[in-house]
């Protein structure tokens, strides 16, 4: 990352920063919580906004977040951001890909929302585990987990947009 990247993005105005902020994670709530801690010094200073954004965001304010990803196994077609953080999935066989088909319908009917799992560097075995793993938790114990997983992911994010700032 290059102080020229952060500089740019304390720069922009509110809606074009929260446009970009918008591609790392789907909560109005979030962008707005991150924007206002500007402006960031570093990328870590980034972080931690991302952290403490993640931490404050309520019931709904999940929900707006998980609903901009894809279901795991089911990359959204035409989205390379999606395609590579599922880049794990590519080449799984068909029966794998049925398994992770039927665990996620089974999550979803018992959690009400998709899966969501920091999927950078993990095989469709390594999801598949997580998620029957995950099954067993109680709804308030999953909702933790994944405010987690989301936070890992907005970073990853992140760090891309400042590379690509």
């Amino acid at each position: 990352m290059t102080t020229t990247a952060l500089s740019r993005l304390n720069a922009l105005d509110d809606s074009e920063l929260d446009a970009e902020l918008a591609e790392v994670c789907s909560s109005p709530t979030w962008a707005g919580m991150v924007r206002s801690a500007r402006p960031w010094a570093d990328a870590d200073a980034l972080h931690a906004a991302n952290a403490e954004a993640m931490a404050r965001l309520e019931a709904a304010d999940l929900d707006d977040a998980m609903a901009g990803h894809a279901r795991i196994g089911q990359p959204t077609a035409g989205d390379a951001t999606s395609a590579r953080e599922q880049a794990g999935v590519h080449g799984a066989g068909d029966a794998l890909l049925d398994e992770l088909a039927q665990a996620n319908a089974d999550y979803e009917a018992k959690f009400g929302h998709v899966f969501l799992i920091c999927a950078t560097g993990r095989t469709a075995d390594m999801m598949l585990g997580a998620l029957r793993e995950r099954y067993g938790n109680d709804a308030e114990a999953e909702r933790e987990t994944v405010r987690g997983e989301l936070r890992k992911i907005n970073d990853i994010r992140l760090d891309r947009l400042l590379e690509e700032a």
